[in-house]
């Protein structure tokens, strides 16, 4: 693993162990030689993460709409910047770039970002592993209802292993660096 989609909040939240956990993901990425790829911006818990990783002499590829860039600002200190026409081929060009997709807290940009990662992988379209940072249980709720889906049969149980849900990062890297591509569910 080289490349880490990172997909987190414009904002910081109100928890101020989100940006704590914002700034460690940054300084354990750099311990891993892992580049960042994210959306670009300067603003919320992405501009946190993006400092953290370059203030540690790491690689940020930010990818980033042009109607976003007045917005959000950019990061240009040492950052690779790539601007796009929609958010639909940043999407793309964060999964194509990466090696791997990590979701912090953030808003509903967020979980579209990485639920579609994982829903392609799921339909054999993507080999990133994809996981959620759960802090301060900010995203056991969300585990909860793919436990559902699972228990509903939407989603079958070697589907539901390979999205994974965690607070510890080295667990995650953990998962990451062992993952296996789900298999291609066949319909009955």
């Amino acid at each position: 693993m080289k490349r880490l989609a990172v997909y987190c909040g414009a904002y910081t939240g109100k928890n101020p162990a989100y940006r704590l956990a914002a700034t460690q993901l940054g300084k354990m990425m750099n311990e891993r030689d892992l580049e960042l790829v994210y959306g670009g911006g300067t603003v919320g818990l992405m501009g946190i993460i993006a400092q953290s990783v370059l203030d540690g002499g790491g690689k940020v590829h930010g990818i980033m709409p042009h109607f976003l860039r007045d917005r959000e600002g950019t990061v240009e200190n040492g950052a690779e910047l790539e601007f796009v026409p929609n958010m639909a081929v940043r999407k793309q060009r964060m999964l194509d770039l990466s090696d791997a997709c990590l979701a912090l807290p953030g808003g509903p940009g967020t979980l579209e970002e990485i639920i579609e990662a994982f829903s392609w992988a799921v339909l054999g379209q993507s080999s990133n592993p994809c996981a959620f940072y759960n802090v301060d249980g900010y995203y056991t709720q969300l585990a909860n209802m793919f436990d559902r889906m699972t228990a509903d049969g939407y989603l079958t149980d070697d589907n539901r292993a390979k999205l994974y849900f965690s607070d510890s990062f080295s667990d995650i890297f953990n998962f990451m660096e062992n993952y296996q591509q789900p298999k291609i569910r066949e319909y009955d």
